[in-house]
């Protein structure tokens, strides 16, 4: 017999007729798994961990077994970071469970999400790893700072004994120039559940941003003194908060969030670039489009449940003036490049409540790209060189920027000859 720690009992509609589940998405990334179930009525349904070996069982109250749920086992992904294997099967006449056999030790989340945009009735089911991945170490260990470090020593330390040989003086320790090392946070808009905005030929706006944000960090990893990290790498839903809270944890010096933007009317184009407003927004466009961007966590489905210190820490209403005023100045910059490569929809940086930008002391600025609703700029959204000309014209305008406002002094450098 299983030994089963019952860790969550949902509440829901109590009658008995059987439940069909319509559809079932897996989104693996290196943070969680997220598996989705989704249906025209709730279901009801216990959530389990079993050890030895670490499985998680979740039971599913008056829910028949569908071609849907009955494919998911072959949708397992053999590089799934937490997820071995589904099993599906009857364990009570009227309960149907599945099975996930973990391949380490996790703590799941389960949780209902309600009708909205196009979606069903969500069950929702988050496998987190006990130890969540250090963006800051994966940052380090991608860019090889260290390593740099000790190979330019290891260089210098050779220069000096071959000097020494040949003129038989006193060998003088070299120092290496230090440089500050910029950090720039790269948010792809949207992800998993939450498609962001889809063209009339049925181009999906998280595709075309993470596919930006890439290149975005591929140039910015070029330069000799910056490093770029993403707060996605994958299709997969990452919550408004948890993007500003991994910005801090890599100690970002700038946060950019990559969107491509949509109307109800084709014709609408341009770039624009968008900073956060504590007094409101700067047009009607502007608000609507915050009130959307917003929503996405609605639709990407956050477990309002869970109540994190952590988050709460630094989503703290602070007084935003000089952050802001920050930002405005890289808006700027980045707006002029990108002019030099699109039209631009307003010829000056714009203000909203955008909640993605509100993180109190990193200076942070919202892309929209171009419309995706214009068939026009989504061709060009699509196309590889249009989106090598976006990240480059980006990263004209950090480096302007930079050049007139010098990062702070920081405790982490490296070194160069």
């Amino acid at each position: 017999m299983l030994a089963a720690a019952l860790l969550f009992l949902s509440s829901g509609n109590s009658a008995f007729a059987d439940i069909k589940v319509s559809s079932v998405r897996i989104w693996p990334a290196p943070e969680y798994t997220r598996l989705t179930l989704e249906s025209a009525r709730p279901i009801q349904y216990s959530l389990s961990i079993i050890k030895n070996p670490d499985r998680v069982a979740i039971d599913l109250e008056h829910v028949v077994l569908t071609p849907e749920l009955e494919g998911l086992p072959d949708r397992i992904d053999a590089s799934d970071p937490y997820i071995r294997t589904v099993r599906i099967g009857q364990f009570k006449p009227d309960v149907l469970r599945l099975v996930l056999d973990l391949k380490t030790e996790v703590l799941p989340q389960a949780f209902v999400l309600k009708p909205v945009s196009n979606y069903g009735h969500r069950l929702v089911l988050d496998i987190y790893p006990v130890i969540p991945p250090d963006p800051l170490m994966a940052l380090l260990n991608e860019n090889g700072t260290e390593t740099l470090q000790e190979d330019v020593n290891a260089d210098s330390n050779v220069n000096v004994k071959t000097r020494s040989a040949r003129t038989s003086e006193k060998p003088k320790k070299i120092k290496p120039e230090m440089i500050r090392l910029i950090t720039v946070a790269i948010d792809a808009g949207h992800g998993g559940e939450d498609p962001g905005a889809i063209s009339r030929s049925g181009t999906h706006e998280k595709n075309i941003t993470l596919a930006i944000a890439k290149k975005l960090k591929a140039r910015i990893d070029k330069e000799p003194n910056m490093r770029a990290a993403l707060t996605r790498e994958g299709d997969y839903f990452i919550s408004l908060p948890m993007r500003l809270v991994k910005a801090r944890q890599l100690n970002a010096d700038l946060l950019v969030s990559v969107h491509a933007d949509a109307f109800i009317k084709p014709h609408a184009r341009g770039s624009s670039v968008f900073a956060l407003s504590e007094r409101g927004a700067t047009s009607a466009a502007a608000r609507w489009l915050a009130k959307k961007e917003n929503d996405a966590d609605l639709i990407g489905g956050v477990n309002l449940d869970i109540k994190d210190p952590y988050l709460k820490q630094t989503l703290l209403d602070l007084s935003q003036t000089a952050t802001i005023n920050d930002s405005l100045k890289l808006g700027r910059e980045v707006l002029a490049k990108i002019g030099d490569i699109n039209h631009l929809h307003k010829n000056e940086v714009e203000q909203a409540g955008f909640a993605v930008l509100k993180s109190p002391d990193i200076p942070s600025i919202l892309v929209e790209t171009a419309f995706i609703s214009n068939p026009d700029e989504e061709r060009k959204l699509k196309d590889a060189g249009y989106q090598d000309k976006l990240a480059e014209a980006i990263v004209a305008g950090i480096k302007r920027y930079f050049a007139d406002n010098p990062p702070l002094s920081r405790s982490k450098m490296v070194s160069i000859e």
